[in-house]
């Protein structure tokens, strides 16, 4: 596998930002800066024929024939190999800044995400941990976070670009109950304020000796994010299930794991069922049912309801067509 660039810049390190499962995942960075959707501009791709093709171009934009590399981008490996992949790279902003801040509620902090993105803020970064997760990472990294619904944020531009878009927030944030806002403008200072964050998974599965995550994830429209995640807060609390929340929520995008006994049925069950309430709640939302982890084998069922039969079969059409013999990931996005 190889992986190119538009052009040269300053290295930095995206590890932490992009998903593997399918090209069109994303990370903290997404709600500035687009998913991998929007960031591939090119691929090498090997066919099921075992033909080596290229999509795409350096170029910034193209109407040139059908848009290959996004069928591809969106394909989770059902229509070829790709074994190459040009990308836009953005330049190292001038100053960064980062700030954390808690909340008296999920809502109080949803809805300053929800004001500060249809301000127009620029906002390059804004997360969501909920309580519980918070108290996890606590534990599992010796943190002092108030355990209370958390949002990171980071602000990238010129020094006075990111001066205001953080004083902006932080009115904004005010005004729905926020407390200990904590700033960090270097490097190693960042990197603490997201410790949080990035040690969220491995805090849980931690949090509950020899458990399982049931991992799931939704997108709705920001406007009906509040909606969606206060719902589905309170049927998991009901539930009894432990869990964790955390979400990218300034494009709308979420995350719940649910952490069961994988030697417990019935636990598994319930799992399920908050999964399948939860994509119900998307779609009904005019969301997606997932955001970023792809369809596979689990949310295939969701599909349909959410794209219709018609699109659906127009997939497999395409599906059969490049894959005849179905050799690339059989059995994955639908059934043939």
């Amino acid at each position: 596998f190889k992986q190119k660039t538009a052009y040269e810049i300053p290295k930095r390190d995206w590890s932490s930002d992009v998903c593997s499962s399918d090209l069109r995942a994303s990370g903290t960075n997404a709600v500035r800066y687009g998913t991998m959707r929007e960031n591939v501009l090119a691929l090498e791709v090997v066919t099921a024929q075992g033909e080596v093709i290229r999509t795409g171009t350096r170029a910034k934009k193209s109407s040139a024939g059908y848009d290959l590399t996004r069928l591809m981008v969106g394909s989770e490996g059902t229509l070829g190999v790709i074994t190459e992949v040009t990308l836009k790279l953005y330049p190292i902003p001038e100053a960064i800044s980062a700030a954390i801040c808690s909340f008296p509620s999920i809502e109080a902090a949803v809805r300053t995400t929800i004001q500060t993105i249809q301000l127009g803020v620029p906002i390059a970064r804004v997360e969501l941990i909920d309580h519980n997760t918070v108290r996890m990472v606590n534990a599992h990294s010796k943190l002092g976070l108030r355990e209370e619904p958390l949002l990171l944020m980071e602000f990238h531009g010129s020094p006075a670009g990111v001066k205001e878009q953080a004083e902006t927030v932080q009115e904004i944030a005010r005004e729905f109950g926020a407390e200990d806002f904590e700033w960090a403008t270097t490097p190693e200072e960042r990197t603490r304020l997201w410790t949080a964050r990035h040690n969220a998974y491995f805090a849980a599965i931690q949090s509950r000796p020899g458990c399982r995550a049931i991992s799931t994830d939704t997108c709705v429209p920001i406007s009906r994010l509040a909606d969606c995640l206060l719902d589905s807060v309170a049927e998991v609390d009901a539930s009894g299930i432990p869990y964790f929340l955390v979400g990218h929520v300034g494009d709308g995008n979420f995350h719940f794991g649910y952490l069961i006994d994988p030697n417990d049925p019935k636990e598994r069950q319930t799992a399920e069922a908050l999964n399948n309430k939860l994509v119900a709640r998307a779609l009904s939302l005019e969301g997606t049912c997932t955001g970023e982890h792809g369809i596979g084998l689990h949310k295939m069922d969701f599909l349909i309801t959410e794209a219709g039969a018609g699109a659906v079969e127009m997939m497999r059409t395409i599906k059969r067509a490049l894959d005849p013999k179905n050799i690339m990931n059989p059995g994955k996005i639908f059934a043939l």
